[in-house]
């Protein structure tokens, strides 16, 4: 499967946007594997630098985990004030604290406007954004989190740290 629609400016990137590799990870806030896998892509970040644009998409599976799809409307509130990656980084430290008395306490701690924060809530504002990152990933053959694309191609092998970055290695030497 590839990956529908292709990476735009609507899209929260890190990374310049001509890096040899862009990785896209389709994610939910409180799954648990997307948890493990939050600080490999962080060290990958880190280790690849500027020949690596990520990609985070929001794919809340909320029959399990109920508290997702409102920490993924949190984290789209908080780019609204340009704060995306701020927020995105607060959920994963604090995935097992996402009721939305603690959305707002992260809002807050990271520097947000709370009362239009709370406003943009209350009011789904973001439920939109988040249902086509959602249908995006349907669209792409995502059907569990995390899902990750490189360079616009599904990566189907385990995301542990040498995996995956052997395999943007690969990509980014185009192969």
């Amino acid at each position: 499967m590839s990956l529908t629609p292709p990476v735009t400016e609507r899209d929260h990137t890190q990374g310049p946007p001509n890096a040899p590799v862009t990785l896209v990870e389709y994610g939910d806030y409180e799954c648990p594997h997307c948890g493990h896998a939050y600080p490999i892509v962080k060290a990958i970040q880190e280790q690849i630098g500027d020949n690596l644009r990520f990609v985070y998409r929001n794919f809340p599976l909320s029959q399990a985990h109920p508290h997702a799809e409102h920490a993924a409307e949190a984290a789209e509130a908080a780019g609204a004030q340009g704060r995306f990656w701020d927020m995105h980084d607060i959920l994963f430290e604090r995935q097992e604290a996402l009721d939305d008395p603690d959305l707002v306490d992260y809002a807050g701690a990271i520097g947000l406007d709370t009362g239009r924060f709370i406003k943009d809530m209350e009011e789904g504002v973001f439920a939109d954004r988040v249902q086509e990152d959602f249908l995006s990933g349907v669209r792409s053959g995502v059907n569990g989190t995390p899902s990750f694309f490189i360079n616009g191609a599904r990566h189907d092998g385990s995301y542990d740290y040498e995996t995956l970055l052997a395999a943007i290695e690969k990509a980014g030497a185009g192969g």
